[in-house]
């Protein structure tokens, strides 16, 4: 969330579009309340389509990471942060999904 956090800040200051980085940090927002909403206990109030919007947004990232993985060398800080944002966005997700049941 903070590399998001920090371009769409970088993309705001140099007049870019942001749409995209916007839509993907909403999306990943989401998905965090999502998650601690299920370890918590809180509330979570989202309309179905907005969970759908979520859910598609964050599988349109994985492509990416998964690429930045496969790059990366074997054992380095690169790789190991990349796989555990996989993991979260698949977290994420998952627990986007099970709210749809």
């Amino acid at each position: 969330m903070n590399k998001l956090t920090n371009a769409c800040k970088t993309m705001t200051e140099k007049g870019s579009s942001t749409t995209l980085v916007k839509k993907r940090l909403n999306a990943v927002k989401i998905g965090l309340e999502s998650l601690k909403g299920t370890w918590n206990g809180e509330d979570f109030n989202y309309s179905e389509e907005i969970i759908l919007t979520s859910i598609e947004v964050l599988q349109g990232i994985l492509p990416s990471i998964e690429k930045q993985i496969a790059k990366a060398t074997e054992g380095s800080s690169q790789k190991t942060l990349n796989e555990r944002r996989l993991t979260a966005l698949l977290l994420a997700i998952e627990s986007l999904e099970n709210r749809l049941m």
